[in-house]
C-alpha cells in the first residue's frame, strides 16, 4: 500500500497546443515524403538496373571487339579503393578522436584541428582529385594507381571518421569515466573496455558514410587512378594497386554521360546499391556482434 504525499495530486499532461499539433504533422510529413523518395529511388534503380546484371556481366571485362559489357575489373578496383582506404583511415581516424577528446589538453590546437576537419569535410572533391594528382601522382611518383586514389581517397574521408568518433565519444557519460578511474582503472584501459564499446555504434556510422562517399566519388578517382578498367585483374596485388584503372562509380559516369548507354549505366548502379546495402547489414551485425560480446 502506498501512500501520496499531502497537497500532490495526480500528474496531468497538458494537451498540446495548436500549433504544436501542426509542426509534429509537418515533421511526420516530410519524414514521410523522404521515405518515399528513397523508396522510390532504390526501386526504380533495382527495376531498371537488375536485368542487365547477369553473371556475365558481373565476371567478364569490356571487350569493345565482341562489343560486350563487363564490369568486373571496375568491381575488384572499387572493393580495393573501400579496403585499403578503411584500412589505413579507420585507424587515423578513430586514434585522432580518442587523442583529441581523452588526452589533448591544448584548447587552441584542438579548436584548430576541429576546424580544420570540418573544412576538409566540405571542400569539393575534385579539388582531392588534383591535389592528390600533384602530390601522390607527381611528386611522390605514384602515377596515376589505384594506390594513388587509396590515399587521395583516405584522406578525403578522414575527417568524417574523426568528427563522429569525437561525438560518438562525448556521448558517453563522464561519469562513466570517472567511475573507471575511480575504481583504478588506467586511462588506456578504461579506453579501450569501456569508452570504445559505448561509442561504437558512432563509430560505424562514420564508417558507412566514408563507404557511401568513396563508392560514389568519380571526379578525384578520374584523375588519380585512371578512368579505364579493360583488363582482368593479374599479378600481384602490388602489381595491381600500382597500375591504374576505374572504379564503378567512373564506369557509370563513362557510360551514361560519355557513351549514353543507360542499360548499363542502370546495370552499374544496381550493383553500386547493392554493395551500400550489403556494407551497411554487414557493419551492423559487426556492431550487433560487438555489443552483445
Amino acid at each position: 500500500m502506498t501512500v501520496e504525499p499531502a497537497g500532490i495530486g495526480p500528474i496531468t499532461v497538458k494537451k498540446r497546443r495548436g500549433g504544436e499539433k501542426a509542426l509534429y504533422g509537418l515533421i511526420y510529413l516530410l519524414s514521410a515524403g523522404i521515405l518515399v523518395m528513397v523508396l522510390y529511388f532504390v526501386i526504380y534503380i533495382l527495376i531498371r538496373g537488375v536485368p542487365t546484371v547477369t553473371p556475365a556481366f558481373l565476371t567478364t571485362a569490356p571487350n569493345p571487339i565482341k562489343k560486350t559489357v563487363g564490369i568486373f575489373p571496375s568491381l575488384v578496383n572499387t572493393l580495393y579503393i573501400i579496403l585499403f582506404s578503411l584500412l589505413i583511415s579507420v585507424p587515423f581516424g578513430v586514434g585522432g578522436a580518442i587523442y583529441l577528446n581523452e588526452y589533448a589538453k591544448h584548447r587552441r590546437l584542438t579548436g584548430l584541428i576541429e576546424f580544420a576537419a570540418g573544412v576538409l569535410s566540405g571542400i569539393p572533391s575534385i579539388l582531392y582529385g588534383i591535389f592528390g594528382y600533384v602530390f601522390f601522382c607527381v611528386l611522390l611518383n605514384l602515377k596515376v594507381s589505384l594506390l594513388a586514389g587509396v590515399l587521395t581517397l583516405t584522406i578525403m574521408v578522414l575527417p568524417i571518421i574523426l568528427r563522429t568518433t569525437q561525438e560518438a565519444l562525448r556521448a558517453v557519460p563522464v561519469s562513466y569515466r570517472e567511475g573507471a578511474l575511480g575504481l583504478g582503472a588506467a586511462k588506456w584501459h578504461m579506453i579501450r573496455t569501456l569508452l570504445l564499446p559505448c561509442s561504437l555504434k558512432g563509430v560505424l556510422a562514420g564508417v558507412i558514410l566514408s563507404i557511401g562517399r568513396m563508392i560514389s566519388e568519380s571526379a578525384a578517382l578520374l584523375l588519380v587512378a585512371g578512368g579505364s578498367a579493360m583488363y582482368m585483374p593479374k599479378g600481384s596485388l602490388f602489381d595491381q594497386l600500382a597500375s591504374s584503372g576505374s572504379t564503378l562509380s567512373v564506369e557509370l559516369y563513362r557510360h551514361a554521360y560519355s557513351r549514353g548507354d543507360n542499360e548499363t549505366a542502370f546495370g552499374i548502379a544496381a550493383v553500386l546499391l547493392l554493395i551500400v546495402i550489403a556494407l551497411n547489414l554487414l557493419t551492423r551485425w559487426i556492431a550487433k556482434r560487438l555489443t552483445e560480446n
